[in-house]
């Protein structure tokens, strides 16, 4: 589709609140769903804790019209500011929620003093081992963590 047919949206970004616990759980389960049989077990993001990360402070939402539209994890770690999850409902991705989510992460790390960002993917989600370097993000590591053998990315910002 071109961008005439599918244009581009702006979504508001903000804190997630408790009531929006089953628009991101909704949102996280329906966007990784089509890795479930690829990796032949629920993405780790699938299986989160939505009311804890909520709770943490560790959750945003896209928003458009009042609705979620894609979700993000993200928090601090010993390693640095780490960006667990971005999730676009289906019917809106490609048309830049998912661009926005990871702008306002980086945006967010910087805000809070960090020099770099980082995330992870399984092996298998050969997508995300494309779109990541496209972006800025650098490939460091690769290792088995709870299960999932994972590729690890850091972005200097």
């Amino acid at each position: 589709m071109n961008n005439l047919s599918n244009p581009l949206i702006d979504p508001t970004i903000r804190p997630a609140i408790a009531a929006d616990e089953p628009a991101v759980a909704g949102c996280v389960k329906v966007a990784f769903s089509i890795y479930v049989e690829l990796i032949g077990r629920p993405p780790a993001p699938m299986l989160l804790d939505f009311p804890a990360v909520i709770a943490a402070g560790w959750a945003w939402v896209a928003e458009l019209d009042g609705k979620v539209a894609g979700a993000l994890i993200q928090y601090e770690t010993e390693e640095g500011f780490y960006l667990d999850t971005v999730a676009v409902l289906p019917a809106l991705q490609g048309r830049g929620v998912g661009r926005t989510l990871l702008v306002f992460a980086e945006d967010e790390a910087r805000r809070r003093g960090f020099h770099s960002i980082y995330l992870c993917t399984n092996v298998k989600m050969t997508a995300n081992q494309v779109l990541y370097p496209k972006i800025g993000y650098v490939k460091y590591e690769r290792k088995m963590d709870q299960g999932y053998d994972r590729i690890y990315y850091r972005k200097q910002l």
